[in-house]
């Protein structure tokens, strides 16, 4: 299978394991805040461990073997890096947004309804995935991207979860909830086609797209994930979460890169 394909496809399936999460939104009466801290957690550990095992690491080896010094491999993974950072941070600047627990951010808000500041909020954080998992297929090799896809995968479905029990809890029906959920993963496929489509197309964009994939990426945990994590006294339990998906994400890449 094309490389595009088989990225966007895994990012498409990624996507929707926030909508299998948010499944028992549909039954369960509420999670307390110290599991949800533990959830967040866990997603932001995950992310974490993608981000250096599954971009960084492998986004330097491309660059040596595109033909960079090791000095010049670090100083293309430090920029691409920090242009994505730079790239998250404008969209929230621009893009009007709420987060669960954070607030209200970004500009230009008032004739927007709450639940569509939700809903950016939550896009703007999937966006990043799907564009690191459209990137890591895009070395045509299946193994490269394979377990990032299983761990942005599996980080999204706690993820689905609080989110549709948060939006319950602000007076939402359940079914909304959880179709609110599923919608805000299927982002992720565009950031896939996306990142598959110009790496393929330009390969010695590839340690490029991985480095700037996982500066958006490093930029959503530290700015979105871990304060909501640590929110009101659960640091320890968002502590606990992160190292529990940093270590499932990284025996999930030694066993299957």
């Amino acid at each position: 299978m094309h490389p595009i394909a088989t990225g966007s496809l895994a990012s498409f399936v990624a996507g929707l394991a926030t909508g299998l999460g948010a499944l028992p939104a549909l039954f369960l009466p509420s999670l307390s805040e110290r599991v949800q801290g533990i959830l967040l957690g866990f997603g932001g550990g995950v992310m974490l461990a993608a981000t250096s095992f599954s971009l960084l690491v492998p986004g330097t080896e491309a660059a040596i073997a595109l033909g960079y010094s090791p000095f010049g491999a670090a100083v293309v993974m430090v920029a691409g890096l920090l242009l994505g950072a730079i790239f998250l941070e404008s969209a929230h600047r621009f893009f009007p947004h709420e987060h669960f627990f954070k607030g209200v951010e970004g500009e230009n808000r008032a004739h927007l309804k709450r639940i569509w500041l939700f809903i950016i909020a939550i896009a703007l954080h999937n966006f990043p995935e799907g564009l690191a998992v459209g990137v890591g297929f895009a070395t045509g090799q299946v193994s490269d991207g394979l377990a990032l896809a299983l761990g942005i995968g599996l980080q999204n479905m706690p993820e689905g979860l609080v989110v549709a029990l948060s939006l319950a809890s602000q007076g939402y029906s359940r079914l909304f909830a959880f179709a609110i959920a599923l919608l805000t993963g299927l982002v992720e496929p565009i950031g896939g086609i996306v990142g598959a489509t110009v790496v393929t197309l330009a390969q010695p964009l590839l340690p490029w797209g991985m480095a700037f994939a996982a500066g958006a990426m490093l930029f959503v945990i530290s700015d979105e994930i871990i304060p909501e994590s640590h929110r009101q006294g659960l640091e320890r339990e968002g502590t606990f979460g992160v190292l529990s998906g940093f270590v499932v994400m990284l025996l999930l890449d030694i066993a299957l890169g």
